[in-house]
């Protein structure tokens, strides 16, 4: 751990500045995220591995089961189409697992003090904003996570009071979800409450990397279109990779187009799937059609009367 830190002190004070588009990546911080959404069930917690990409000026905070989980699926739709080549039929989409993941990822961009959220709907939608501004009050109070030095902070955001512990030798000003804007890299954080907890799991240096190579397959709508499907590099897998960037095929939506969305695709998820591939450019070698797999049985729908954020007092 301490050889990890001093090449990652030693990248830091070397790096170039970067636009605001992209960021070389430096290290990759894996966390432990969990959160009581139920609160008539206080004992029960959701769980879920989260990543945490840093550059000097950039950062982006994603969920690294959601980046397995699509790994998983890609592999399983590139058997299908090598089984399958040169033989029009049915692509099935299946459902790797029911545990839902996280959706969302936050990018942060420290010098242009912009924050953008990203969610993938079919398609990449975007949010941009101005990075909040979070009211720090740094203590003198100091411990060790994982060999990793840190000292205290405190703050009221986005309903909750945070503890907050970063890391003075990483003067990274980054940290899960939205906590940003310490003078260092957020380690742990949780609330008063502890409903709210993002633990350390570890620091890797990033090394050079190939990103996922894409493979694209015409499919066949239900209603007649064709589409392309791009099968590699699907959501998180570019964040393996040495930089940090927006997606370029991104659509700059609200959030209020992001629940209209949602709606749509959560009461016909198939003629929700076909409108949005079927309105992609058209190109054509082997046609098949999209199916999904809604698999067994009914997934229980989630409780959640505590989110993240909870109202601002007045």
């Amino acid at each position: 751990m301490k050889t990890i830190l001093n090449t990652l002190i030693a990248i830091l004070m070397s790096a170039a500045t970067f636009a605001q588009s992209t960021d070389k990546a430096i290290a990759r911080v894996r966390y432990t995220f969990s959160h009581m959404q139920d609160t008539t069930e206080r004992e029960k917690f959701y769980t879920e591995n989260m990543l945490l990409v840093i550059g000097k000026n950039a950062s982006v905070y994603t969920s690294y089961d959601k980046i397995n989980r699509d790994f998983e699926l890609r592999k399983q739709l590139e058997e299908q189409i090598k089984n399958q080549a040169g033989i029009s039929g049915s692509i099935t989409i299946p459902r790797i697992a029911s545990k839902p993941v996280t959706s969302v990822d936050y990018f942060y961009f420290a010098n242009e003090n912009k924050f953008y959220t990203k969610e993938r709907i079919l398609s990449n939608y975007l949010i941009e904003e101005t990075a909040p501004k979070i009211n720090w009050k740094i203590a003198k109070d100091t411990a060790s996570f994982s060999g990793v030095k840190c000292q205290k902070a405190t703050a009221y955001f986005k309903g909750r009071n945070w503890t907050a512990w970063f890391a003075p030798e990483l003067p990274f000003q980054s940290g899960p979800w939205k906590l940003n804007g310490l003078p260092g890299l957020i380690i742990e954080a949780y609330d008063a409450k502890n409903e709210v907890k993002f633990q350390f799991a570890g620091i890797d240096k990033v090394t050079e990397a190939e990103q996922a190579k894409e493979t694209e397959q015409t499919v066949t709508m239900a209603n007649g279109g064709t589409g392309v499907v791009k099968f590699g590099g699907m959501d998180g897998a570019s964040y393996l990779g040495n930089e940090i960037k927006l997606p370029t095929d991104a659509i700059k939506t609200t959030q209020k187009e992001i629940d209209k969305l949602k709606e749509a695709r959560d009461k016909d998820p198939q003629g929700f799937m076909n409108a949005q591939l079927g309105s992609r450019s058209m190109s054509a070698n082997v046609t098949r059609t999209a199916t999904v797999n809604a698999g067994p049985g009914t997934t229980k729908k989630i409780v959640v009367n505590n989110p993240i954020e909870l109202p601002e007092k007045k």
